[in-house]
């Protein structure tokens, strides 16, 4: 298999690429920390969590005491190797929108930092999704209002950051509180960043990491977007009183902060592994941010060039890039109140618009996928694009237009059989996007 005789095949192996770049068992071993006087204990949340644990697990001696919880999203633990002892729990929750179970993992993470310490470590394992596994709502908020603010904040536009200074306000452990419960033991925080710019503050919400955003900030972002809280919350963040703890707050003293997997680091794989199969490469940036679809429009213009010969780039090559890229749920069509909401996440919806930009263009093919293997809340990666998508679809009586109004890149690219399906992967360094010219 090579680029020219199977596209969609070469640009599934420069996933699989970034995605094993990015697992636990292969980025730990460097960065944990010799056992401590006293006891282990190891708490932690995120997509990756499940994973996180057993190499911690493989890797710690087995004369160390070693302990602890980690919650994961659903589906996410993987299997455990034969041979593999236990001694880490790991339980599921919800995400992208909290649940009871969540709830209660919070709860019980908050309550094994009692009693600890200065001879104790703490290993908190954190990863992308963490933000909603990990939910401890803030005085005079429920489950309920979480869920729904939740709920309003990803489908606004908000951008990840904006979203997470929400969530550390409205928290009892996000925005550092988690790191700041373990004093006076010491802290290591291992870290799989699936947000732009790698900033340890947002990966999760923070929860062990001193939040420099505000009340304020956080205020200025929910009326933004139009998203009402109770009004005693409200107050509460005029007044500062669900304020997080600060950079320079004597609780962090002496932590630790390990990013042990980045987007950078798997983009960087997946162009060795196209300039190892004799192709070019180029990594715009693992900072993208935006819609989903007007990102995918630059894309498609760029692609558009290299194929004319006119870009910085020379064909044959990949285009590499990721990030996190945000997806506006549109209201439903005028005249259609029945039409059901669409099914799909930032990659698909990436996707459908660079088909629709291209319009069948020759010689370009596309990946887009979510490196955890979950678009959105289906059960797809993300999806392909190829030079007949639209051909194809339009045989099969779709219109790209009606699938983009109502946000089902899910839909659309199941009816054709171009949906990228891996089931979770165990870890979560965010989008992947692949365009081959050649």
């Amino acid at each position: 298999m090579t680029f020219a005789t199977d596209p969609s095949a070469f640009l599934q192996t420069l996933f699989q690429a970034a995605v094993t770049r990015a697992l636990p068992l292969h980025n730990t071993a460097a960065f944990l920390p010799p056992p401590p006087k006293g006891r282990t204990l190891v708490l932690g949340a995120g997509k990756a969590g499940g994973a996180m644990a057993q190499a911690v697990e493989a890797l710690w001696p087995t004369d160390a005491p070693l302990s602890g919880l980690v919650v994961t999203r659903y589906g996410h633990t993987p299997p455990r190797p034969a041979g593999l002892a236990a001694r880490i729990e790991v339980v599921e929750a919800a995400h992208p929108v909290p649940d009871a179970a969540g709830l209660d993992a919070a709860q019980r993470i908050l309550a094994l930092t009692q009693g600890l310490t200065a001879d104790d470590l703490v290993l908190c394992l954190i990863s992308g999704g963490g933000s909603a596994l990990l939910t401890l709502p803030a005085q005079g908020l429920s489950l309920q209002d979480k869920q729904r603010i939740n709920q309003q904040l990803l489908e606004s536009g908000a951008h990840i950051g904006e979203m997470n200074c929400v969530r550390k306000h409205l928290s009892r452990i996000k925005g550092g509180r988690l790191g700041a419960a373990c004093a006076p033991a010491r802290v290591v925080t291992l870290t799989i960043s699936d947000v732009p710019g790698d900033d340890p503050s947002t990966i999760a919400s923070g929860p062990t990491v001193a939040d420099a955003s505000t009340c304020a900030d956080a205020l200025d972002i929910l009326r933004r977007y139009g998203i009402e809280v109770p009004k005693a919350v409200e107050i509460a963040l005029q007044a500062g009183t669900l304020e997080t703890p600060k950079p320079g707050d004597a609780a962090f003293a002496g932590h630790g902060l390990h990013l042990i997997a980045t987007p950078q680091q798997s983009l960087q794989a997946a162009a060795d592994a196209a300039r190892a199969a004799g192709i070019a490469a180029y990594i715009l940036s693992d900072e993208i941010e935006g819609e989903s679809r007007e990102v995918a429009k630059v894309h498609a213009a760029m692609a558009r060039a290299v194929a004319k010969g006119q870009g910085a780039f020379q064909k044959p090559c990949v285009i590499l890039s990721g990030g996190e890229t945000t997806v506006t749920i549109r209201p439903r069509a005028p005249g259609s109140p029945d039409t059901p909401k669409g099914r799909g996440g930032r990659a698909g919806e990436f996707c459908m618009g660079l088909a629709q930009a291209l319009q069948g263009m020759d010689g370009v093919w596309a990946l887009a996928a979510d490196t955890d293997g979950i678009d959105g809340v289906e059960d797809n990666a993300g999806a392909q694009v190829a030079p007949d998508t639209l051909a194809r679809a339009a045989a099969l009586g779709l219109k790209i237009t009606d699938y983009l109004q109502r946000n089902d890149a899910y839909g659309y690219f199941s009816a054709l059989g171009d949906l990228v399906v891996t089931g979770p992967t165990h870890t979560n360094v965010n989008d992947f996007r692949a365009v081959l010219v050649v």
